[in-house]
């Protein structure tokens, strides 16, 4: 139920970063969110950021920026979407991308199941940008680039969290996202003068409930139930995405989207078939 209540508050973060970004420049804005919930953990990972020696925070440094990166990629795809439901899915793919990315940079070995989600995955993305012949939107493209960065996140991610206290780890990487979105948004970006209430209260609610008490939920939860468990509750998070983006905006998919969406989602389900398939014979025990 925990997970569950981890896929609804990332789903919802969607929303309140949208309505945030009618104030808000989108780069200044996902800055000041992810240093805020970053220093939020800090407090509680203090005495673990105290034990951590030079190397670990080299290593979380590396993966801290280039999740700036791809978050920085992130918030430019969601400021130019038209569909948050759509983007939700295409932001998905980066669970699906994880072993190729792992083959291609690691040699790591990549299952029958990865080729096949591959496949599925890349014939959904075709579907979303071949709606009016091959002209991919700029939020399309930018969405997928971030999948991409984040899936190298995740495999990278992977490897430090072994040797790193998790709540340091999040402390540090959450702070490092808000400062390289804050230095690239200094350059290129006009910051507002005055800040509204509407502004704050949509910063409060992303810093809080979409950042830092959802990641914590989930850090907890995970360590309460298997892997596998945690794998296949995480696959909903873009379904809770599209539906609360249909209740919250009016947003409507085209037939061409809902099947490009729906592929998207099988090639998520065929990805963590082991995990789903653990999962489908425990409920049956």
């Amino acid at each position: 139920m925990l997970l569950l209540l981890v896929t609804v508050l990332a789903a919802i973060s969607w929303m309140f970063s949208k309505e945030a970004l009618n104030g808000f420049p989108p780069l200044l804005f996902i800055g000041v969110r992810f240093l805020m919930a970053g220093l939020l953990l800090a407090i509680p990972g203090y005495k673990a950021l105290r034990t951590i020696n030079a190397s670990q925070w080299k290593a979380s440094t590396a993966v801290g920026l280039l999740f700036g990166v791809a978050m920085s990629t992130w918030i430019m795809g969601l400021f130019n979407a038209t569909h948050l439901g759509e983007g939700s899915f295409i932001t998905s793919l980066a669970v699906v991308l994880v072993p190729l990315i792992s083959w291609l940079f690691f040699r790591d070995r990549i299952s029958r199941a990865s080729w096949i989600a591959q496949a599925l995955a890349f014939s959904g993305l075709a579907l979303l940008s071949l709606q009016h012949g091959f002209r991919p939107e700029l939020s399309q493209v930018l969405f997928f680039i971030s999948a991409l960065l984040l899936s190298l996140t995740f495999i990278l991610n992977g490897r430090a969290a072994c040797h790193i206290p998790a709540l340091a780890l999040s402390a540090i990487q959450l702070s490092l996202v808000g400062i390289v979105a804050l230095v690239i948004s200094a350059g290129v970006e006009t910051w507002p003068s005055v800040w509204t209430g509407d502004m704050w209260l949509w910063l409060l609610l992303s810093v809080t409930v979409g950042t830092a008490a959802r990641f914590f939920i989930q850090t907890y939860a995970q360590g309460m139930t298997t892997p596998s468990h945690a794998a296949v509750i995480m696959i909903i998070e873009p379904v809770w995405t599209a539906t609360f983006a249909a209740l919250w905006f009016g947003e409507r998919m085209e037939i061409s989207q809902v099947f490009g969406c729906g592929l998207i989602f099988l090639a998520l389900i065929v990805n963590r078939w082991s995990a789903v398939r653990q999962w489908l014979i425990t409920r049956k025990a």
